[in-house]
């Protein structure tokens, strides 16, 4: 009679098996180097309009950089906007049969979702710190030390993995590439376009600005700008709340789905 695996060997197993996944997930990447290479050319050319279209209205009304003002807000869209290919890549597997195929394996169903979610954490990292040197080239200048420059690129890879398991539970929900990506921006545009990336809120509309205070991505913005720029920094607890509580929801709600769909 075969003993039950203790709680530790579980854990272990399920590590291990996240760990394959997101090591195909990886290899993903590297046959497609386009997913990365277009995945990092739309948040640039975001950075090079808005400095140069917005930037010198904007930094003659306010006295100050556009490019230290812009830098974080286009470093969290950017997050947000590279959430939007895990439920794609998902569908894609579902469609494609490769998750029946590991079905059939003795592996953890967390793995599938979870090595989807931290390869695309990991892809999602690299994207962000191009944009902090790309922004540097540009004149940024942080102004506090290292370790709350490591932490504010950390905040945002944070937010934007816990934002993934929204996204992948819409692509568990849709079933059709085209269709979730088309779902997901209707989430993303409002939360990055009406915030504090690219405008003051207080230059909005007053109806608009109770949102714009309010909604997850200003405090992700607001925290980054606190870490990077000095200030205070109840935003970045903040920004960690709604992380947690993204995850707490839907991790259960998509493994929860993603039992029930394959």
């Amino acid at each position: 009679m075969q003993s039950k695996p203790s709680i530790i060997s579980s854990i272990g197993m399920t590590l291990s098996d996240i760990g394959a996944i997101v090591r195909r997930n990886l290899m993903r990447f590297k046959r497609t180097p386009e997913i990365v290479i277009f995945s990092s050319i739309q948040p640039l050319m975001f950075l090079l309009l808005f400095n140069f279209v917005f930037g010198g209205a904007i930094s003659a009304s306010s006295g100050g950089s556009y490019i230290n003002f812009l830098l974080p807000g286009i470093m969290a869209q950017t997050a947000l906007f590279s959430t939007l290919q895990t439920p794609i890549a998902l569908v894609a597997d579902l469609d494609k049969g490769a998750i029946d195929r590991f079905r059939s394996l003795p592996m953890s169903r967390v793995a599938v979702l979870a090595g989807r979610t931290f390869a695309d954490a990991i892809r999602m990292s690299f994207i962000v710190f191009l944009m902090f040197i790309f922004g540097t080239i540009l004149g940024f200048r942080y102004q506090a030390g290292g370790g709350k420059l490591v932490a504010a690129l950390a905040l945002v890879v944070f937010f934007g993995y816990a934002f993934s398991w929204l996204t992948a539970t819409l692509g568990l929900y849709i079933r059709n590439a085209e269709a979730v990506q088309t779902a997901g921006f209707l989430f993303v545009f409002p939360l990055t376009f009406a915030s504090s990336a690219f405008v003051p809120v207080s230059t909005m509309p007053q109806w608009l600005q109770v949102f714009a205070r309010n909604q997850p991505v200003t405090q992700l913005i607001n925290g980054v700008r606190a870490l990077m720029l000095g200030g205070p920094t109840d935003a970045v607890w903040i920004t960690i709340a709604w992380a947690i509580g993204l995850l707490a929801v839907f991790v259960p709600l998509a493994i929860y789905k993603f039992d029930k769909t394959v």
